[in-house]
């Protein structure tokens, strides 16, 4: 099996040192160059072409990130790892937006560092476990935002309605479980697809279900 080329990208000499030691007792991984910023990272991508490049977040100058966005868009077989002290969600998301395949922070130890070694030789991503939770939390506050964008231009009532739709109840029976008129649920009923830019009450309850309406119905004791 050839052995996978690995460059190395931190601005502390000692950092760049300790992984070189810790690379060389692997007999499946070759050390290519190092670089100490992000322009000597691009230049070291560009003359040696590495499986990998394993590279630190701060760097002066650009960033890490920015330098793994030049890598990932010029050189799109060549994997990133982001090896960092960073926990920053914010750093987190723009590291795996410009590219990264792994993100490892430094004080969980070498064997993640191997791990995510070993996954970007098979072709895939790997996250050291805290950061993975963190991306699972932040998908789900992003889904529960798009959720809430979903209904915003719709009133209370017509939450209700809506709800009630997906249930599969005809008219009647939302305006006696309302006590509405059934003349007015059927205007409700109306607004709602003309809001939502839909055809009709199959879209609609299929809409709601989706979107999990029963978390944004307000709370009037009729479910």
């Amino acid at each position: 099996m050839n052995r996978v080329r690995v460059v190395l990208v931190d601005d502390h000499e000692v950092v760049r040192l300790g992984l070189i030691t810790l690379l060389e007792d692997l007999d499946w991984v070759e050390v290519a160059a190092e670089a100490g910023s992000a322009e000597e990272a691009v230049q070291a991508v560009r003359q040696h072409r590495p499986d990998v490049v394993v590279m630190d977040i701060r760097l002066p100058g650009e960033s890490g990130i920015e330098a793994c966005r030049k890598i990932t868009s010029q050189w799109p077989e060549t994997k990133v790892i982001m090896l960092t002290s960073s926990a920053d969600d914010e750093i987190i998301f723009k590291a795996l937006q410009a590219g990264a395949s792994g993100y490892v922070l430094k004080q969980v130890g070498n064997q993640a560092l191997i791990s995510a070694l070993q996954a970007a030789r098979n072709g895939e991503s790997l996250l050291d476990p805290f950061v993975t939770q963190r991306v699972i939390l932040r998908m789900r506050e992003t889904e529960k935002q798009r959720q809430a964008q979903a209904f915003r231009n719709l009133s209370e009532r017509e939450l209700e309605v809506l709800a009630l739709v997906a249930e599969g109840k005809s008219n009647a029976e939302i305006a006696s479980q309302l006590f509405l008129s059934e003349k007015t649920v059927g205007h409700h009923v109306s607004a709602i697809l003309a809001k939502l830019e839909l055809s009709n009450r199959i879209e609609a309850a299929t809409f709601a279900v989706r979107n999990h309406i029963e978390d944004y119905l307000p709370d009037h004791g009729w479910e």
